[in-house]
């Protein structure tokens, strides 16, 4: 079992531990083998990071080194920035939930492939961390919403066939533009 610490002088939403532990279990055991914890922090302070990232990097890594065991550290300030009107605050605060997945499957993403896949090379680590990402936040959605996923996955295919035929065109309309 993972053990998830919370902040006690950040404000996060009530029900973040019970989030993330649902998070968690979309996820196959055998990926989470190794991982001792997920911290949730203010802001991430790792003397590895250059301080001009620091501000921006919404989670970190942090491989195993001798008798510690891999943990994830998450930020929270990242997540939800302080900003005073009321407007600004609420929309952070509506997808806290979806961008604590997507952090937490990818720093998972990059434990399984550092430590548990040995066919992966290093150049190939980013687009397959980016896959398994989007993999099993899929999945973490087909769960969270049944109802709306069982209407839509008979003419999913369809869509997403629009989706990339859109994306061809408006790729097609940008190296235009730049020719002529």
């Amino acid at each position: 079992m993972i053990k998830i610490e919370l902040p006690v002088e950040a404000k996060i939403p009530r029900k973040t531990e019970s989030w993330i532990n649902g998070i968690l279990e979309a996820l196959p055991r055998e990926h989470l083998r190794g991982l001792e914890r997920i911290r949730l922090v203010e802001a991430i302070n790792d003397p590895r990071v250059k301080n001009l990232q620091q501000a921006d990097l919404p989670g970190l890594y942090h491989p195993k080194q001798g008798t510690k065991s891999a943990w994830i550290e998450v930020a929270t300030g990242v997540l939800i920035p302080k900003m005073r009107p009321f407007t600004k605050r609420i929309i952070p605060r509506l997808s806290f939930k979806g961008n604590l997945a997507a952090i937490i499957y990818s720093l998972v993403g990059q434990h399984y492939y550092l430590t548990l896949r040995h066919s992966i090379k290093r150049g190939q680590i980013e687009p397959a961390v980016r896959s398994y990402t989007e993999k099993y936040l899929r999945i973490w959605h087909e769960h969270q919403h049944t109802v709306r996923s069982r209407l839509f996955k008979p003419i999913q295919p369809t869509l997403e066939k629009w989706g990339r035929s859109l994306q061809k065109r408006a790729t097609q309309e940008r190296k235009r533009k730049r020719v002529g």
